[in-house]
């Protein structure tokens, strides 16, 4: 076993000691050597390397009734850096910018049929002719025009969009978007030009996982599948705790299965759902998720998407009881409790991970 080194060990220490004050606050050296188990001169280099680097501030005193000086408060500069989430649908996009605490400090909504809150210059550009076929929106320039306007004068460290299809986990190329409004394969190239700051593309439902695991239902469980019932369905897999994409980006694609003769997303399709019981839906659901179970054995569904948060527990309960019935393999099933768009939170919490691994220096 190596011992590390002392470059190693102050990394580990910042680095514990920046998660703490993302986790919890302002703190103040006391505190941290609490919280740490470091000694008073650890803790003290420690903090004055942190505001040398730009990382942590004072940010005055705290409250103490104890005789003597108070003990002074330190903060993460969250301004350091932001990162921006967008979740990309077939019907518009909304792009989230934060900071490294992941606040969010602003927002930007765009519609593709021209009933968003864009000015009338962004309509325009989307709306379809008075005489004549829709046109197809200029992506990049809707994008990037969004995103400038969200980060309003702050530069983005990162942006990561969530998309339908799938993506390539090397090239992170999408080979799935066909009927998006004004796809182009080389987006996130074209838009990392446009912006001048790194693009990472993800399949959307991926990204939901990571927020169904970071803030919802997943919370606590290393392994789980979130199958996700929305405008098209699909699904994503966590194993040991880590999002698994597969070789090529396909892992989790469970619409594709063949059930009773058609494909699993044409037996829960939205149109469908919208016309059975809830029985039969539930029944339809299950025999997609006993594939999944039978071959991971996640111990965990989560119903995710607008369909599964909106059916809450009730059909949850009924899936897991038709599952039972179908597998001895012992699975729980619950629906997503993520608040919000969960895309958009996945997309964010991604983004942060990646930009504070940079900042902090890993």
């Amino acid at each position: 076993m190596k011992t590390a080194t002392p470059a190693t060990a102050r990394a580990i220490n910042d680095r514990l000691a920046l998660d703490l004050l993302i986790e919890r606050g302002p703190l103040t050296a006391p505190q941290l050597r609490e919280l740490t188990g470091l000694s008073r001169p650890t803790v003290a280099d420690l903090v004055e390397r942190l505001g040398t680097a730009g990382l942590v501030e004072s940010v005055g005193e705290a409250e103490e009734t104890r005789r003597g000086p108070n003990a002074r408060l330190y903060r993460l500069i969250a301004e350091r850096a932001h990162v921006v989430g967008v979740d990309l649908r077939r019907t518009g996009f909304t792009a989230t910018v934060a900071d490294l605490t992941g606040a969010t400090v602003g927002t930007a909504t765009r519609r593709f049929d021209a009933t968003d809150t864009a000015d009338a210059a962004d309509a325009s550009a989307i709306a379809p002719p008075a005489n004549g076929p829709r046109r197809a929106p200029d992506l990049i320039a809707s994008l990037a025009e969004a995103i400038t306007q969200a980060a309003n004068g702050r530069q983005p460290h990162i942006v990561v969009i969530g998309a339908p299809g799938m993506v390539h986990p090397h090239s992170g190329q999408s080979t799935a978007a066909p009927d998006m409004p004004g796809w182009r394969p080389d987006l996130p190239d074209e838009l990392e030009r446009v912006l001048g700051v790194r693009v990472l593309l993800e399949n959307e439902v991926n990204l939901a996982a990571v927020a169904e695991h970071r803030l919802g239902a997943a919370a606590g469980h290393a392994d789980f599948v979130l199958l996700w019932l929305d405008e098209g369905v699909g699904g994503a897999v966590v194993l040991d705790g880590r999002l698994r994409r597969g070789a090529s980006g396909g892992a989790g694609e469970l619409g594709w299965l063949e059930v009773d003769g058609a494909e699993f997303c044409d037996t829960i399709a939205p149109e469908v759902r919208a016309a059975i019981t809830p029985e039969e839906l539930a029944e339809r659901i299950a025999k997609g998720a006993f594939a999944a179970i039978s071959v991971l054995d996640p111990g965990l569904v989560v119903l995710g998407g607008s369909a599964g948060r909106a059916a809450g527990e009730p059909l949850a309960a009924l899936v897991a009881a038709r599952l039972a019935t179908k597998s001895p393999i012992e699975t729980e099933v619950r629906a997503s409790t993520v608040e919000g768009d969960a895309v958009l939170h996945g997309a964010v919490l991604t983004g942060l991970d990646l930009a504070r691994e940079e900042v902090f220096g890993g």
